[in-house]
């Protein structure tokens, strides 16, 4: 059971990583089509799943968890043919917005459904594995993606269907259901949705910012603002709010969220900007481009595991997330320092690489755990819903601002410099997430108000 949950975890992951290394065969198989229409590719997926994630989670919750998983596996599936065989950009982009909804279905469910087969006792083992398959999912997934990409980009999204089909296939005879019923409130759907148009016009306004007069720019921006501004303040008022208010007033989950947004906004645009720099700039095939991604995943394991001796030795998460927030910022600074025109891989990008996956390791694993731990028990899988969503949110938001910064140069100096401005706001927001970071250790309480009888009764509360 362990293994078939696990697969919902390392199909997202895996997704991820290959439709990235297959960005650049997208867009010239579909002719005439711009690096911001293209980057809708990645944008459409990452917002429908982060809005939603929570909404899909809690229906799964009180109608049956096994049945979501289940439901949410075959629409992953299926959508994943119907873009292997899409004739258009939109068509493909429409069909990566049903894979988004069953990927934020599988995911939430699949965690429920491994809590409630798991004893106490065996709960963090088995977490912790479901949590892995993710990691070895973007360690494998450039270099199986540049090796599908040599034949077709098309067969990134066909390697899902045999891999969904056992999934559900699995799952609707051997795992057993689980669900909270009655007791589960109906989420804000209507709140979900103003999220997803929210964030998508804040991405629509970023990716044109090159293309359209700044008047419609700016319109569409402060829509999208807006529309965050009503978000929130339905939030404050109903009574199964996407986003729980009271959840924020946990410093720790509070502060993570800002900081895996804004570490997800650099890494999302430093990975991107790599493969178009190996792929544009020193004309590597896809396959090529996998296999130098590839080292920077995995490494990222090894220095989890550094990153949870340091938090077992009472190392402050705050202090291991600017870590590996700063070594982030430092690899790309090291790549921008020793990239040049002439291909160098050893020298040129390899050394910052890998220390940006060092990085990573030390920080994204940290921010995750520590926004749960100041969370009482019957809020773990939404708080980890909220913090999945945030991740997606920035996601979204670095690869727009990515298309915003790179913009169209022409010729190599100029390319070269819209590299470099790129890869700089990628180190200013390490800095920013490094600086966030500080706000993540929970501050010492007196005690007589011991965390269980403060925080749960506030959640309970606003429940």
């Amino acid at each position: 059971m362990l293994a078939i949950l696990s697969l919902a975890s390392f199909m997202s992951g895996l997704d991820l990583f290959i439709v990235n290394v297959a960005f650049n065969d997208i867009g010239r198989d579909f002719h005439g089509e711009s690096l911001s229409n293209v980057s809708w590719v990645l944008n459409s997926y990452a917002i429908v799943f982060a809005a939603l994630l929570v909404p899909l989670g809690r229906l799964a919750d009180r109608y049956g968890r096994k049945g979501g998983f289940v439901l949410g596996v075959a629409v992953f599936t299926v959508a994943s043919q119907a873009c292997a065989v899409s004739t258009s950009l939109w068509m493909l982009v429409a069909f990566r917005v049903l894979q988004a909804a069953g990927a934020a279905a599988l995911i939430p469910t699949s965690l429920g459904l491994l809590l409630s087969v798991f004893p106490a006792e065996r709960r963090a083992g088995a977490v912790r594995i479901w949590s892995t398959s993710s990691a070895l999912a973007a360690a494998a997934g450039p270099a199986v993606g540049g090796l599908l990409v040599e034949a077709s980009w098309r067969w990134v999204f066909e390697v899902n269907v045999p891999i969904g089909i056992l999934a559900a296939v699995a799952a609707f005879r051997l795992v057993p259901d689980s669900r909270e019923g009655t007791t589960a409130k109906v989420p804000d759907l209507l709140g979900a949705g103003v999220l997803t148009v929210a964030v998508g016009l804040l991405a629509l306004g970023l990716v044109k910012i090159n293309d359209w007069p700044a008047v419609r720019t700016g319109l569409v921006i402060a829509v999208a603002v807006a529309a965050l501004g009503w978000f929130w303040f339905r939030s404050l008022r109903h009574p199964s709010p996407v986003v729980e208010p009271a959840l924020l007033e946990v410093r720790s989950f509070a502060w993570s969220n800002v900081t895996i947004v804004l570490f997800s906004v650099g890494f999302a645009a430093n990975l991107l900007t790599a493969i178009l720099w190996m792929q544009n700039i020193w004309h590597y095939s896809p396959i090529r481009t996998g296999l130098g991604v590839a080292p920077g995943p995995l490494i990222v394991p090894v220095f989890a595991v550094v990153a949870g001796i340091l938090a077992a030795r009472r190392i402050p998460v705050s202090w291991i997330t600017a870590a590996g927030c700063l070594l982030c910022a430092a690899g790309t600074v090291l790549v921008t320092l020793n990239v040049g025109r002439d291909p160098a891989y050893a020298t040129g990008l390899l050394p910052g690489w890998l220390v940006g996956g060092a990085g990573v390791g030390l920080a994204l694993p940290t921010i995750l755990s520590a926004a749960a731990s100041g969370l009482p028990p019957h809020r773990f899988a939404t708080g980890s819903a909220v913090v999945s969503m945030g991740r997606q949110i920035g996601t979204v938001l670095g690869v727009s601002l990515l298309v915003a910064v790179l913009g169209s140069p022409h010729g190599y100096p100029a390319t070269h410099t819209a590299f470099e401005r790129t890869w700089l706001v990628t180190t200013g927001f390490m800095v920013v997430a490094a600086l966030t970071a500080a706000g993540m250790t929970t501050r010492p309480r007196a005690a007589a108000e011991p965390v269980a009888a403060t925080e749960p009764e506030r959640l309970r509360s606003s429940s």
